[in-house]
């Protein structure tokens, strides 16, 4: 059988709480506590996880993990206020700091690649986690902890996990974001709300997520080259300058990547 793994997180963030929730369910893993600042949200995720909270970061206990799960800006200043353990691996989990930030030689990251809400379950198991470790050992380590949260694990250095999380946010948050001016123009030119959009958003989203490359299931004007209607969408736009910027860019991104 593998060995099982004792794991504290740090943090009281969306990533902590499904974090958190990941270890309970998981075979080979112990969550022995929930460290968190903010004591509401500390205690809402140690009872989903069915761990103990504690508020200071000076009693964390000893584990073969502490799990800083804090804002990027955040994590330096919080690895210093943890007790240093002699056995103790100790990871954050951002796409965009530096392993170096935490100080030490035991120490590493796994990065959870997907968005999370706090009191949205996602399924864990499939979320891809990008690993790094400050020694061939600790990288194994990690994996070993990380192959028993999910099916889906990589090696990254901070380099790789930049450009992985640079990805993440045109494909997520950026896409977020046109949904948001999709619906917000719906509302106020045509008083319709956003269930209007949403049979046409995840069509788009199981197609892309069916091919090799989205590429080959874009729709729309500009890869037909229909410019005409998209200079009426441009004209449209004439009150919305920014959105309108947007789309032009857009546009043209699709009509020049079209084949």
């Amino acid at each position: 059988m593998s060995k099982t793994f004792s794991v504290v997180i740090i943090g009281s963030g969306n990533v902590a709480e499904a974090l958190a929730q990941a270890c309970c369910e998981a075979w080979g893993v112990e969550l022995l506590a929930v460290v968190a600042r903010n004591e509401e949200r500390g205690r809402h995720i140690a009872k989903l996880a069915d761990t103990e909270y504690i508020g200071d970061m000076g009693e964390a206990p000893e584990a073969d993990f502490h799990i800083i799960s804090v804002s990027d800006r955040a994590v330096a200043e919080v690895a210093e206020q943890l007790p240093e353990y002699e056995n103790t691996i100790l990871l954050h989990t951002a796409g965009s700091v530096d392993m170096a930030s935490l100080g030490g030689e035991r120490c590493g990251v796994l990065y959870p690649f997907q968005t999370f809400t706090a009191s949205r379950k996602v399924d864990f198991s499939q979320v891809p986690l990008f690993v790094e470790g400050a020694s061939e050992y600790i990288t194994s380590q990690i994996e070993e902890l990380a192959a028993n949260l999910s099916q889906n694990c990589y090696r990254a250095n901070q380099h790789r996990r930049r450009e992985i999380h640079l990805t993440g946010v045109l494909a997520c948050n950026v896409v977020n974001a046109l949904y948001t001016m999709a619906a917000s123009r719906l509302e106020s030119e045509e008083g319709l709300s956003f269930d209007v959009l949403k049979p046409l958003i995840i069509e788009t989203a199981m197609k892309a997520s069916q091919v090799e490359n989205p590429r080959s299931v874009q729709t729309g004007p500009a890869v037909r080259g229909d410019r005409a209607t998209a200079e009426r969408h441009i004209k449209m736009l004439e009150k919305s300058p920014q959105v309108q910027e947007i789309y032009r860019l857009m546009n043209d991104y699709i009509f020049s990547n079209k084949n």
